[in-house]
């Protein structure tokens, strides 16, 4: 039986477009920090993606449960999520739309910061964002070391300040002012990845 034919989009590689030969995606995308691509099963598909970004694009499967007993991701929402390269290392936080995976708000990269610092941030990013935004709406992170942090509004961190990481322990404090300051009623919730899949905020480097 014939291999069916895959289509993939590359939106961010040495090269960018809709190609139909994984030899030449594979090329293009080799050796490129943080490449973005993904495959799809007809032509149609690969050439809208390619008109919208990669988290757009990512299919809705991703969030629903192994099982069919557990509950599903709340919708309307937002997700957040960190990465890090290294730890510490150059940090990165993002927000997104839940449902449409659409980037809400995204910081960094950072030097010098860990993995919880931007879980941390993100969380309380998404915090004065919906506050902002005046949305009564959940906000997930699969961190539960960000959360307590919120939710205690303090942090337990052996990350030492230099001067490589200052801006970044210096929105670390105004986040911490921003909670003392800030009463909410934003419903925090643990993505539950077993069950969901990955983070719709997920950098999808692992």
């Amino acid at each position: 039986m014939a291999k069916k034919q895959k289509f993939y989009v590359i939106w961010s590689g040495h090269k960018t477009g809709v190609f139909n030969d994984w030899k030449v995606v594979e090329k293009l995308i080799k050796g490129f920090q943080n490449a973005q691509y993904k495959s799809f099963d007809t032509l149609n598909e690969a050439n809208e993606a390619f008109t919208k970004n990669y988290w757009a694009s990512i299919q809705p499967k991703q969030i629903k449960p192994k099982n069919p007993s557990s509950a599903r991701p709340i919708v309307p929402s937002i997700s957040v999520d960190a990465a890090c390269s290294g730890n510490p290392g150059a940090l990165e936080y993002q927000g997104v739309n839940t449902e449409t995976k659409e980037i809400l708000f995204s910081q960094g990269p950072f030097p010098q910061g860990t993995v919880n610092l931007g879980e941390f941030l993100a969380l309380v990013h998404g915090l004065a964002y919906l506050k902002k935004q005046n949305y009564s709406i959940p906000i997930y992170s699969d961190s539960r070391t960000a959360i307590a942090w919120v939710k205690k509004k303090a942090i337990k961190t052996t990350l030492e300040r230099n001067y490589q990481n200052a801006d970044l322990f210096s929105r670390v404090d105004k986040a911490l002012e921003w909670l003392q300051n800030n009463p909410f009623s934003t419903p925090i919730l643990k993505w539950e990845t077993e069950d969901w899949g990955e983070n719709p905020a997920d950098y999808g480097r692992k």
